[in-house]
């Protein structure tokens, strides 16, 4: 019976305006797609999922026209397909909207929105860009987010995003592929992003959403396709079907969860690495934080957040301009990476090809490349390292005859990335510095690395992780450090977080400037303070506060938190308050048993139903503030904001 249905949900489907099958890629040593399908009708969006590596950019390049395959079949609207190049698959129907947008940052909005027309021969007609930019960011219901004459590289990444979406409108795209697209959104712009998105699929276009937000995927698409290892191992899921924890099993083949082990928090020691005010303009504006022995500690934020940046400071690859760095209790700037790894700081950068490894250096060559910079006086003096260098190769799994391979390209990624990792274990680090450790390498070796991450930590290191994997930081790190434009935002413990949590926290404060600017205008108004947080379990989760510093506030209105602050209801000031169901709250002030402070909550619910907390604020005594104004007041930032 089951098969029967089956058949007849496939005979009831659309046909599909692209078909995939057997796909295949190789870059030099390096496989790609190994038979990769994916079949996309119109006006569906259709979510293409895989763990780092699995093969999902690479497939959207195949298809957007930057990649040529190797093998396989493409078919357009029933015909067969193979684009020369990215202008070949526009006129064809078929644009892409990648996570670093390909916009030209000193050119106007209206001319990016055309910009393939740059390249045509005959005369521009602007008077006729501007009236199908106007018809394109009315079909988008974006038509007052976007100032057509406003240079591009002054806009926000939410609306670069929209621009991207408009130009590939403006070439007539009836497939849309979205390549990471929520990747530097805050919570607000991509619920934007979705209603684009929604009016697009109500048009009859074809939209892929590659992501690994798996809330995202289950909240936008109609049906999934997966990939691993560069094949399709479940092709055109509905949605509707399917759980987060299908998905994962279905991307990595086996419970994700178990190579997940919290570490506990570390007791209070002398820091080994204590960080205060760190600035490298223009990506590190304001970074502060401490590190101790035998601690993993995890850098949280979004895509140009600064946290990359930050790690390349502290190693001497940047010139730190401001800002104090104590190693072990002594002030320490490494003008060079040399003086750092001498200094007992290891780092393993993001860009396994371009930063890590020599391709001519054998495999043992590049093992001893950071014991070379540490090492003083004459000769090699590897002799001292041939027993920490066996042990590690036993750890590697990696027979010591390999050593002598003349290349290291004939490894896979996740191989490279351990024997970079065993570089600096080589040389039993103080502090480790790890940029995106897991990007691209398959379950197995993301296994394998955490367990040599911990047991480093356990023999005493103290590791710093940057990592844009939000369920690997809660998973690996006992502390989570959030960085947002450059500044940290937040402390806090990994055990109280979840994922949704630290992305809300992650979001970039200049996506939420209005919500700033209305919780500095209520503390102001009213002279308390105001502030915008979370509420779970008996716990707060504050992403924002203004008021109590500020001349003329009073500072018995203080709530008992800061910013970043996680504390549980019973350990703030408004604990009553913040007791209360949203509901029993709504459009009063409740006041504390000692009747010194007077808090009012007003709940931050998206149209879609999403639950963004609430916005409160606080006074210390009457008369209050009105509360139903204070209540539209933030109606409207939901209404213009989330």
């Amino acid at each position: 019976m089951a098969s029967v249905a089956a058949a007849r949900e496939a005979a009831l489907a659309p046909p599909p305006l692209l078909q995939a099958s057997g796909i295949e890629k190789t870059f030099g040593s390096t496989r790609a797609l190994a038979g990769a399908d994916l079949a996309l009708a119109a006006g569906e969006v259709h979510g293409l999922l895989g763990a780092n590596g699995a093969g999902k950019s690479t497939l959207s390049r195949v298809i957007s026209g930057h990649v040529r395959r190797d093998r396989g079949e493409l078919l357009w609207r029933g015909a067969s397909f193979d684009p020369s190049g990215p202008r070949e698959a526009i006129a064809a129907g078929i644009g892409m909207v990648m996570q670093e947008t390909s916009l030209a940052p000193d050119l106007s909005v209206l001319e990016n929105i055309f910009l393939p027309d740059l390249a045509r021969p005959g005369r521009l007609s602007r008077g006729n860009w501007r009236m199908r930019a106007e018809e394109i960011l009315e079909t988008l219901g974006q038509t007052a987010s976007l100032p057509l004459a406003v240079e591009v590289r002054r806009l926000s990444a939410a609306q670069r995003q929209l621009v991207e979406i408009a130009k590939a409108l403006a070439v007539e795209a009836a497939l849309i592929i979205f390549d990471e697209p929520t990747a530097s959104l805050s919570p607000g712009e991509v619920e934007r992003l979705f209603d684009v998105m929604a009016r697009l699929r109500a048009g009859g276009r074809g939209l892929v959403f590659v992501s690994h937000r798996l809330e995202e995927v289950l909240a936008i698409t109609d049906r999934v396709t997966v990939m691993r290892e560069g094949r399709t191992v479940a092709r055109a899921l509905p949605t509707a079907r399917l759980s987060q924890a299908d998905i994962v099993r279905l991307m990595v083949g086996q419970e994700l969860g178990r190579i997940h082990q919290p570490r506990a928090a570390v007791g209070a020691t002398a820091p080994v690495l204590a960080v205060r005010g760190l600035s490298a303009p223009p990506m590190v504006r304001d970074v502060s934080f401490t590190l101790h022995r035998g601690e993993i500690l995890g850098l949280g934020g979004l895509v140009g957040a600064g946290r990359s940046e930050t790690l390349e400071t502290l190693f001497g690859l940047r010139a730190k301009a401001a800002g104090d760095i104590h190693l072990h209790g002594r002030p320490f700037a490494a003008r060079h990476p040399a003086q750092a790894i001498r200094a007992g700081i290891a780092f393993v950068p993001e860009d396994r090809r371009g930063q890590s490894i020599i391709p001519d250096f054998s495999v043992r060559e590049n093992l001893l490349l950071g014991h070379l910079s540490a090492h003083r006086g004459f000769g090699l003096g590897t002799r001292a390292r041939e027993a920490r260098m066996k042990a590690l190769l036993a750890r590697l799994d990696l027979p010591a005859e390999r050593l002598r391979d003349a290349n290291m390209l004939d490894f896979s990624g996740g191989m490279q990335q351990k024997i970079i990792l065993a570089r600096w274990l080589l040389l039993e680090p103080r502090v480790l510095l790890l940029d995106e450790p897991t990007k691209g390498v398959d379950i197995g070796t993301r296994a394998a690395i955490y367990e040599m991450l911990r047991e480093a930590a356990d023999a005493g290191t103290a590791i710093l992780v940057v990592s844009s994997d939000f369920e690997e930081l809660l998973g690996l790190c006992s502390r989570i450090l959030v960085i947002s434009d450059g500044t940290t935002i937040a402390d806090m413990a990994s055990a109280v977080l979840d994922e949704a949590k630290l992305t809300l926290f992650a979001a970039p404060r200049s996506s939420m400037a209005a919500t700033t600017r209305l919780l500095g205008d209520l503390a102001a108004e009213t002279g308390g303070a105001a502030f915008w947080a979370l509420r779970d379990g008996g716990r707060l989760f504050c992403l924002a506060r203004a008021g109590g510093a500020d001349p003329g506030a009073d500072p018995g209105a203080d709530p008992g938190f800061t910013t970043g602050a996680t504390p549980l209801f019973g350990e703030t000031r408004i604990a009553t308050a913040l007791a209360h169901p949203p509901g029993q709250s709504l459009g009063r002030f409740i006041a504390e048993p000692d009747g010194g402070r007077h808090s009012l909550l007003v709940p931050v619910r998206s149209h879609r139903g999403h639950d963004f907390g609430v916005i409160g604020v606080c006074v210390a005594r009457p008369p209050l503030p009105d509360a139903d104004a204070i209540a539209r007041r933030v109606a409207d930032l939901v209404t213009r904001q989330m």
